[in-house]
């Protein structure tokens, strides 16, 4: 939400930002954005100049904010008028009396709170027009710069919108610029006097002003022997010469014209404030705009020796105070006069100048007699305050809805309990100042102290045990036993409560405690400290509360982002306060991230509520704005807490005294680098106290150690002196990311080593652009990523150049085809800008070409050669073949490679590259966290490595004690949450390294396993959910568990591993794949089965499927057997494309495990390997042809598959809600939204599920769709299972069909190939797209929506109605067209869109279909049907017809 932005707010933002070195902008309500800071972002993008802008949130004490900044020049401070912020100012004024700094405030009409700063600041202007809030902003960053002190600027917002003339940067800068100073003289009242030594001084309250204005009478010396200060100070006026420019008449024009009437007026009015435009005979009008100073002399030549009256009006709602304060400067300036002449004067109040009539200013008039001299008048109707109801409510701070978060948890964890002392609903009845720490702290103190009486009154009658009942006197006993338990002494308190009213008279304390029934329960007090609702000025709330020693805990918010923290003030932020807390030894203190551990957050605020002292929780949320995503949050959260800014901790002093280690520390990334110092500390420590002897040898051995370094050193060095006498040197830099240009770079510096030069290879982000200018010859071979922008190891590199390379010599090979090597291109481009010299053409190689970028790659390596001088070097050796994934899997010795001994390397936590590769095998992916990629980097630490770990489940189908071991996984190992994914299993992220082994420990003492869940081998088997045919699921799912024994590789190395099983006999057994051989398959292997009408496996996607063929009976009879299906896709790459599966017959479940086999082992010998990107089943088929592969696999069952028989699918999505299966047990199908299973502030679903596995007596279902089953609950078992799902909102059901039809792959922040956000997106967008279909009646209609972050499908983009596949950070591939039920490819519409456009787009797109379609028409028939895009109608001619079709066909797919 933005404040109405005036036009006076927009020309006084604009003068400030050009003048000024720093601007401090206060923020109103935690809703809204500040009238002045969308004209600051504007003239962020327009004006030369930048300015520090700092935005000061609503609560926060913006004159501490000032001070901080009073020594970078001139600052600016831009408010709207507010008793709270300028309250907040006042004691700052004092020690910014020498700086030179410029208060702006807005006002809309009352001056009251602005004027409270009057007395405390030298200057004090007021603008009342358009032209006089420009113009006068001018003049007071024009005073304060010159003068060094603080100018007051009060401007009215209710102006009228007139053209003003705008200055040029370059005029306000010389107006600034100017050499003349002010004069600074005395009033006779010790404050300064501004004399302005121009000659044309303009009027400002002259009853005469326009001759004044000209004729320079203001000069004259008044009574006090000065000259005048009363005109504005020193008119922007540049010279004579530059009066020509409109822009700048309109300066000199709004210091004319203040004073207006007659020169024989009989009644003089002063006006402070905005005038009405009356004209009354015999009065003159006087429009005061410098208040301050303001000089007697100047109020008596405004009054001229005939007037007899003087009215003083001033704008005035809710002043307090007896006498205004224009009111007693004018008295003040009569004294002087001799009181037989001096006129009357009157005090009045003006009101609303829309209101006031000509009538009204006669009946002004009227007020002439002595009668009515001392008492206040009115012209016009005042502005008529809310009503008491609305003004409370409008002075009720918002809590922030990031914040809100933390108020939930509250909320969750203490329920009843809960008191927030300073919460914004206490506004209401105890005043504006009620959300404030302080305040809170005294309230909270009062409440201790009622409560400790309430004991005391307890125990005293408990002394007169004579005189009690005796049910009675256990009940009170019982409370005080149970006093500090929240349930029990409520439950008490309430029933003694009841006794004590029936017996009133028993004892004289009875009384005291019937007062104090209120303090009964024992409740859990807070008190929240928010800079945006809830400040705490100069911390000292926080102070004391430490030094109180009371049982109350504190929430400090800190909002800072990670990525602002160097330019925002270090006033926000508050993550030292916890050092400072530990220092006292009796208070808790806790350092918490929702963002990063929801589990953590939750440790700690019970710890703070059980411990008997104050407690400091210090919980980081950062975010700029109310609009700032909650990605975003996520991001700068994890930035904080991974690279140590924020940690994670609890200090408990509670457990110091029970003997226990008091500080517990939760941040992974820091325990894990802290662990490995300490350890290395402690092994040394050992060593010497257990053997002193060691230590001289430990010390001594250092000396040995260093000259062998040295010595090898040495020896490095000559090595290198020899290779670069031998020949020249070449830097070989590349940036990949699907490593064909890294392979490319590294067969270039190979040969490049071969013919005598000495090369190095490396990635262009790990080289500083300033070592590459120190380089004599540089190549770069880049791919590119998204739309043609660089890879991901290469974009640092591409941003830092900007530094002249003139000694450089250099050559570029890009690789591309779609966006026909943009990151090349522009690498050549720009290099060549900075000076340095192209040794060789650029070489572009198209994939799209015979053999690939090849044909460019052989055109271009020559022309490097010759330049070199060695294009004539024969090179006799044999060039090693590039090592591929087949070399390494036939190198592994059978999938073990070097892995357990990268286990063992604690000096990183990464595995070797080769091994990455394998434990894709034993279910293990290598990543890091790439949300902190770039940070680590900066640090020149390496990335932060951790393991996605994929479990084998066929059929997704556990019992509850496997969930529960899995969800004990995630919190242990993991990051505390897991995917449950479209291959029906679960996902855990964040393993780092030393855990992965105790990781698949656990996995396989549940039972389970990983092995084979990834790699070039047959994947994870997944069924159709069925909820409600019990009998035909188990059949369906014992042959998918068949199927995944059936193709199990047989490797013994995941035992040895992982679960420490060795071979009995070394070396002398081997391994034997029967299926696999030592090359394992050419890609991955994906089975599949679905059960009419109903294919949630998206049965057509994968490698093989089995379509279940039901007879009347209900019993499986068989399969129809289908193959060639396949999702992935490279971008720009027309050779790969998605493929559905092609039906080849039908077989019987017992002849279903050989089909599957024999399918397998002719794609293991069929399969392309040497091109991994056309590899998959889907191309053999392709390349051989349906009927020959068919053949193959027939020949090797030995017979042929019989006819496909007929069967129906209607839908792919989840049957959601309850049902009954025919064994009478019930089923219920919940929606996990893109498979999370974590704790969310209101969605405790990973709390929820664990809390029904411990009671469930059933299974646990997972689907292809990524939600979660209960399956096979009994009757009996039916309202405990009910009312836990409602108790953790699991029931909820109520969503769009467009969400329940919806899906994602995990992408960032872990998956190292994706090109663009995923799961954390597409919630978002749903968002704005349900809004859409509401908007249009079709909330209920579900429409298959998909995204993933790269091209390879995991969520099964292709065959969704709409589809988003990322390409860069927001952008997005889109496609349309897919069948409802998997049936039928989708096609690409739009090759790049963001979400702007996808919004643009889809938005008449819905409603079209809304108004047209047919009956029972799904949205992916209907785009195709009302011609948006074509029927694909097989894998191969995908590309055909993208990009839209007729009117909607894109521009460049037309082109």
């Amino acid at each position: 939400m933005t404040s109405t932005s005036s036009a006076a707010a927009t020309a006084v933002a604009r003068i400030a930002y050009i003048c000024s070195d720093v601007v401090v902008d206060s923020q109103p309500k935690s809703n809204a954005v500040s009238s002045f800071a969308e004209e600051y972002k504007s003239l962020s993008r327009k004006t030369s100049r930048r300015p520090t802008v700092v935005s000061v949130p609503y609560a926060a004490d913006p004159g501490s904010y000032v001070s901080h900044h009073k020594s970078a020049g001139l600052l600016a401070f831009t408010a709207a008028s507010n008793p709270r912020v300028l309250a907040h100012f006042l004691p700052h004024l004092s020690e910014l009396a020498s700086s030179p700094v410029v208060l702006h405030i807005a006002v809309s009409g009352d001056l009251a709170d602005v004027l409270l700063l009057r007395s405390a600041v030298p200057y004090f202007i007021h603008s009342t027009t358009l032209h006089q809030a420009h113009d006068n902003a001018l003049v007071a960053s024009k005073v304060a710069r010159t003068e060094n002190k603080v100018v007051v600027h009060a401007f009215q917002t209710q102006v009228e919108d007139v053209a003003l003339p705008e200055l040029t940067e370059e005029q306000i800068r010389a107006y600034l610029s100017e050499n003349r100073r002010f004069s600074v003289a005395s009033n006779g009242n010790g404050k300064p006097v501004l004399a302005n030594g121009a000659a044309n001084g303009h009027a400002n309250g002259h009853a005469n002003g326009n001759a004044n204005g000209t004729n320079g009478t203001n000069g004259l010396n008044g009574l006090d022997g000065h000259s005048s200060g009363y005109s504005t100070p020193d008119s922007p006026v540049l010279s004579s010469q530059a009066m020509d420019d409109q822009a700048l008449v309109s300066l000199s024009q709004a210091y004319e014209a203040a004073s207006r009437g007659p020169r024989d007026a009989h009644t003089v009015i002063f006006v402070l404030g905005q005038a009405p435009a009356l004209e009354l005979d015999g009065v003159s009008w006087v429009e005061v705009a410098l208040l301050s100073p303001l000089l007697p002399s100047k109020i008596l030549r405004s009054i001229p020796p005939s007037a007899k009256r003087v009215v003083v009006l001033e704008q005035l709602y809710n002043w307090n105070v007896k006498w205004t304060p224009l009111y007693l400067e004018v008295m003040g300036a009569l004294q002087y006069v001799d009181e037989s002449s001096r006129p009357a004067v009157q005090s009045g109040l003006l009101g609303d100048i829309s209101t006031i009539s000509h009538a009204d200013g006669l009946k002004l008039l009227q007020h002439d007699d002595s009668s009515t001299i001392s008492r206040r008048l009115r012209l016009g109707k005042p502005v008529l305050s809310p009503g008491v109801s609305q003004t409370i409510a409008e002075s009720v701070p918002q809590v922030p809805k990031h914040e809100a978060s933390y108020m939930q948890i509250l909320e969750h964890l203490f329920s009843e309990r809960l008191e927030i002392a300073n919460a914004p609903d206490n506004v209401a009845t105890r005043g504006a100042l009620a959300t404030t720490p302080e305040f809170a702290l005294g309230r909270v103190r009062k409440q201790l102290e009622e409560r400790d009486k309430l004991v005391k009154a307890v125990q005293t009658l408990l002394e007169a045990s004579a005189a009690i009942p005796s049910d009675l006197h256990t009940l009170l006993s019982k409370w005080l036993l149970a006093k500090d338990e929240s349930e029990k002494s409520r439950s008490l308190g309430e029933q003694i409560v009841v006794q004590l009213e029936a017996n009133t008279s028993l004892h004289p304390s009875v009384s005291t405690i019937l007062a104090l029934r209120s303090r009964f329960p024992a409740v859990s007090r807070w008190i929240i400290g928010s800079d945006a609702w809830a400040y705490d000025l100069g911390a000292s709330g926080l102070h004391h509360l430490i030094a109180s020693g009371l049982n109350v805990n504190t929430l400090i918010l800190d909002t800072v982002p990670y990525s602002y923290r160097n330019s925002s003030d270090p006033l926000r932020r508050k993550r030292d306060v916890g050092l400072y807390a530990m220092h006292h030894s009796d208070v808790y203190v806790a350092s918490v991230a929702v963002y990063s551990s929801y589990t953590q957050v939750l440790q700690a605020l019970a710890e703070a509520d059980r411990y008997p002292g104050p407690s400091v929780v210090l919980a980081y949320l950062p975010y700029q704005s109310e609009d700032t995503p909650a990605l975003e949050v996520l991001k700068e959260t994890k930035l904080a807490v991974d690279t140590g800014y924020w940690p994670l901790y609890r200090w408990d002093p509670a457990k110091e005294k029970a003997g226990k280690e008091p500080f517990a520390l939760d941040s992974d990334a820091i325990k894990q680098e802290l662990r490995v110092f300490l350890d290395r500390q402690n092994h040394l420590s050992q060593l010497t106290r257990s053997k002193p002897e060691l230590a001289v040898e430990l010390v001594s051995s250092l000396g040995e150690s260093v000259k062998e370094a040295r010595k090898k050193r040495a020896q490095q060095a000559y090595e290198e002196l020899l290779s670069n006498i031998s020949g020249a040197p070449l830097l070989v830099l590349y940036a990949s990311d699907g490593g064909a240009a890294e392979k490319k770079a590294k067969r270039l510096a190979n040969r490049g080593k071969t013919r005598g030069l000495a090369t190095t290879v490396a990635t262009m982000d790990s080289v500083s652009i300033e070592e590459v200018a120190k380089e004599e010859y540089v190549t770069f071979i880049t791919s590119v990523a998204g739309q043609g922008e660089a890879p991901q190891n290469g974009r640092t590199f591409f941003k830092s150049l900007n530094t002249p390379l003139s000694s450089l010599k250099y050559s570029v090979f890009g690789m591309d085809a779609h966006y026909y090597n943009k990151a090349g291109k522009d690498l050549d481009a720009r290099l060549a800008a900075l000076g340095a010299t192209r040794f060789a053409d650029i070489g572009l190689g198209d994939d799209q070409d015979a053999d690939g970028p090849e044909t460019g790659y052989k055109l271009w390596e020559p022309l490097v050669w010759k330049e070199l001088g060695v294009d004539a070097v024969e090179v006799t050796e044999a060039e090693p073949d590039p090592i591929t994934n087949e070399h390494m899997k036939i190198a592994s010795n059978y999938l073990r490679g070097t892995i357990a001994e990268g286990l063992e390397d604690a000096t990183t936590g990464a595995l070797a590259p080769s091994d990455t590769q394998l434990t894709k095998f034993h279910g293990i992916y290598q990543q890091d966290d790439r949300d902190i990629r770039d940070e680590r980097q900066a640090q020149g630490a390496e990335p932060a490595y951790s393991f996605m770990i994929r479990v084998r489940m066929p059929g997704g189908v556990c019992s509850p004690a496997q969930w529960l071991g899995m969800d004990q996984i995630a919190d242990e190992h993991g990051n505390g949450t897991f995917k449950i994914t479209t291959r029906q299993t679960y996902q855990f992220h964040g393993v780092i390294k030393r855990h992965l082994k105790q990781t698949i420990k656990e996995i396989n003492r549940a039972l389970l396993d990983t092995l084979a869940a990834c790699g070039d081998v047959n994947r994870n088997v997944i069924t159709s959910a069925i909820p409600t045919k019990s009998q035909l699921h188990a059949d369906v799912y014992e042959f998918a568990k068949g199927v995944s024994e059936r193709l199990l590789p047989r490797t013994t190395a995941y035992h040895e591993i992982w679960l420490d099983k060795k071979l009995v006999a070394g070396d002398a057994v081997h391994d034997f794949e029967p299926l696999y051989g030592e090359f394992y398959l050419p890609r991955k292997f994906k089975v599949a089965i679905a059960v009419p009408p109903t294919n949630d496996v998206d049965v057509f996607t994968n490698d093989v499927g089995f379509i279940a063929i039901v007879g009347k009976d209900g019993r499986l009879e068989g399969f129809d057997v289908t193959a060639g299906g396949g999702m992935g896709v490279t971008h720009g790459n027309k050779k790969t494309y998605p493929r559905l599966g092609s039906i080849l017959g039908f077989c019987t479940p017992e002849q279903g495990l050989d089909v599957v086999e024999k399918i397998m082992l002719v794609q293991r010998d069929n399969g392309n390997r040497a091109d991994r990107k056309n590899a998959r089943l889907k191309y053999t088929i392709d390349r051989m042809g349906l009927d020959v592969f068919k053949g193959e696999v027939e020949k090797l069952l030995g017979w042929s598959l019989a006819p496909a028989r007929p069967y129906t699918f209607d839908r792919n999505i989840d049957d959601f809600g309850w049902s009954t299966g025919h064994n009478g047990k019930h089923n219920f199908m919940m929606y996990i939204e893109n498979g999370r299973v974590q704790n969310e502030p209101g969605r405790e679903f990973k709390k929820g599920l664990r809390e029904i596995a411990k009671i469930h007596k059933g299974t646990f279902r997972m689907t292809a769709n990524q939600h979660v089953m209960l399956a096979d609950v009994p009757s009996e078992e039916l309202p405990r299972i009910k009312a836990l799902l409602a108790e953790y909102k699991l029931d909820n059901l109520n969503f769009t069909g467009l969400r329940l039809a919806s899906s994602a792959c995990v992408a960032f922040p872990t998956c190292g190939l994706a090109m663009a956000e995923s799961e954390r997106y597409l919630p978002l967008l749903i968002n704005k797209v349900e809004a859409i279909c509401e908007e249009n009646g079709l909330r209920n209609d579900s429409i298959v929506m998909r995204m993933t972050g790269c091209p390879n499908g995991c969520a099964r983009p292709y065959v969704a109605e709409i589809a988003f596949i990322g390409k860069a950070p927001g952008t997005y591939l889109m496609l349309l067209g897919g069948g409802y039920y998997g049936q039928r490819l989708n096609k690409i519409y739009r090759e790049s869109v963001t979400e702007p456009e996808i919004l643009a787009i889809l938005r008449p797109m819905i409603k079209h279909y809304a108004l047209e379609r047919h009956e029972d028409e799904h949205f992916g028939d209907f785009v195709i049907r009302a011609g948006y895009i074509s029927v694909t109608t097989a894998g191969k001619e995908w590309y055909e017809g993208m990009g839209g079709l007729g009117l909607h066909r894109e521009i460049s797919a037309a082109a």
